[in-house]
């Protein structure tokens, strides 16, 4: 059921207003048996992986959670018994009690482990055996053997990275206490498969959700309108910019031997408006229909291309991903036993200086590896990964001679110098994002490097552009739409767009407005002969 079908926008409608008549006992059974009849049109076999997920960390959540409310109760027990002098110091002692504590808290992180294992290991199954077969077909085919793996049949389910990591977050923050275990299974079930958030995210946390999923919200026309705006406009990126330029970005790429020098660039620049239109556009869907249902959902986006830098753009860009792999993966490892030690030993070894940073930087590229490969089963995406990673190092590793430069040519604070800083950006992570495009490592540097070789800019003018599946209307709207996504993101940095709207204008006015975008939707709209209905980018991973 895809979020741009008619029949998905027919479910929506349905389900928020079943959601408002209904008592409110009935308001979050209604959430969870839409998302999974959501998830069943999605492919009713899938129903089994996010079954096995929810059950997994459902009953590890709980697990834990007993064992600390037992723990508890025998820590306090065996303190009162040595108060009262009942029994010897060496039963109930602060030693005896310390050992007690420590071997329950080896239980809980057993638990964890488990938990996470099983649960990390579907994904894993499913999303990268064939990788994993390739690459070992391919270490055979090195070493001469002419034995080959056989490849396994395994679709891969929608959304299965977003909802299994959300479940991974919620077993380790009941493990550090963060929150208590949710005891109703069915509960927990709706938190996994809200279904907004399957397709694309946002990665949830269960104590930022959770009240708010649960608690039955009355019905308000401010909330409901809020909502549907946010709706409305995730359709305009959606359907009027994504999927149009879709059609070119395919045609560039399909032909890498006739599509090169220039064309590359316009690979890196059509990608960069695709991806964000698209990825964007339905992250405003999915909080659109949220606040429709008067539940909030983490923001996902901080309008990320007017970022300086690429560590910046990563605080903006897919927030709640990047928040995921800094707290249960950068920050474990960086305070990890053997990476302690690691640091000790640089330090005494190697210098202050590399002792400090070794430590940060392996645990930023097992963090950088691991974003890699989570975008998806090949070298392109790891590679990708990895490329970030370089890029910030270095930028981190020249900031004392940035400082001296900005000091001494006195650039810090010019206009001209951040719109420079800006563009930098998103040249940088339109290349990078290059990996993304081509699929094939040998392939994007080979075409990386044919802007510098191949000299054919002036074939732009000879009607090439219209030889991509688009016509002069088609660019005429692009650029319009372009225009308005850059306005409305430069209007919404000093606060909410839709707030300013409401303060300003009237409801008329505002519904006007609306209405007109509603319409565009409808006569631009990439749909139709022509055009393929695009799954979300996203959904694949």
């Amino acid at each position: 059921m895809l979020f741009t079908s008619y029949k998905f926008i027919g479910f929506v409608i349905l389900l928020v207003a079943l959601y408002y008549v209904l008592p409110k006992k009935a308001k979050w059974p209604l959430l969870l048996l839409g998302s999974y009849v959501f998830y069943y049109f999605a492919g009713w076999k899938f129903l089994f992986y996010i079954a096995a997920v929810t059950v997994i960390t459902y009953v590890a959540g709980l697990l834990i959670s007993r064992n600390k409310v037992r723990a508890d109760a025998r820590f306090a027990e065996l303190k009162a018994l040595e108060k009262s002098g009942s029994a010897s110091p060496e039963e109930v002692g602060k030693e005896a009690r310390k050992r007690y504590k420590e071997a329950q808290k080896k239980k809980r992180r057993l638990i964890m482990t488990i938990g996470i294992v099983l649960a990390l290991g579907i994904l894993a199954v499913v999303k990268y055996t064939n990788f994993t077969i390739h690459n070992i077909n391919g270490i055979l085919s090195v070493f001469g053997s002419t034995k080959r793996l056989g490849f396994l049949e395994i679709a891969l389910p929608m959304g299965i990275s977003f909802y299994t990591f959300q479940a991974v977050s919620y077993v380790i923050d009941v493990y550090r206490d963060r929150h208590e275990a949710q005891k109703n299974f069915f509960k927990y079930a709706l938190f996994v498969s809200f279904f907004p958030q399957l397709v694309q995210g946002p990665i949830s946390r269960y104590g930022d959700l959770s009240k708010e999923l649960f608690t039955p919200h009355k019905f308000s026309g401010r909330v409901l309108e809020r909502g549907l705006q946010r709706v409305i406009w995730g359709y305009f990126k959606k359907v009027v910019i994504a999927d149009r330029i879709l059609t070119a970005v395919n045609a560039l790429i399909a032909a890498p031997a006739t599509y090169k020098g220039v064309y590359v660039f316009l690979v890196m620049m059509f990608y960069a408006l695709e991806l964000y239109a698209d990825f964007t556009g339905g992250i405003d869907i999915t909080i659109g229909i949220a606040e429709m249902l008067g539940i909030p959902v983490k923001e996902n986006f901080e309008r990320p291309f007017f970022s300086k830098n690429i560590a910046e753009y990563w605080r903006r860009w897919h927030i709640t991903m990047g928040t995921w792999f800094t707290d249960y993966i950068f920050y474990p490892i960086s305070v990890s036993g053997p990476m302690l030690k690691l640091s000790k030993w640089s330090r005494k070894h190697l210098g202050e200086k590399v002792g400090k940073r070794l430590p940060v930087y392996l645990a930023s590229f097992i963090v950088w590896f691991t974003t890699g490969i989570w975008h998806g089963a090949s070298w392109n995406f790891i590679v990708w990964g990895l490329g970030n990673f370089v890029v910030i190092m270095i930028s981190q590793e020249l900031e004392p001679l940035y400082r001296k430069f900005h000091k001494k040519v006195n650039t810090d604070g010019s206009t001209a110098y951040k719109t420079f800083q800006v563009g930098r950006t998103v040249l940088l992570m339109s290349a990078l994002r290059l990996f993304d495009c081509y699929r094939d490592v040998p392939l994007t540097f080979k075409m990386f490097g044919t802007m510098f070789t191949t000299w054919n800019w002036k074939t732009l003018g000879s009607g090439t552009l219209m030889h991509l599946g688009l016509v002069r209307s088609d660019y005429v709207i692009l650029g319009l739409g372009t225009i308005l996504l850059i306005v409305v993101s430069m209007i919404g940095r000093s606060g909410s767009v839709r707030d300013k709207m409401e303060k300003k204008m009237p409801l008329v006015a505002r519904w006007g407005i609306f209405t007109l975008l509603v319409l565009i939707i409808l006569v631009f709209g990439a749909y139709g002969q022509g055009y393929d209905a695009a799954q979300f980018i996203y959904n694949q991973f």
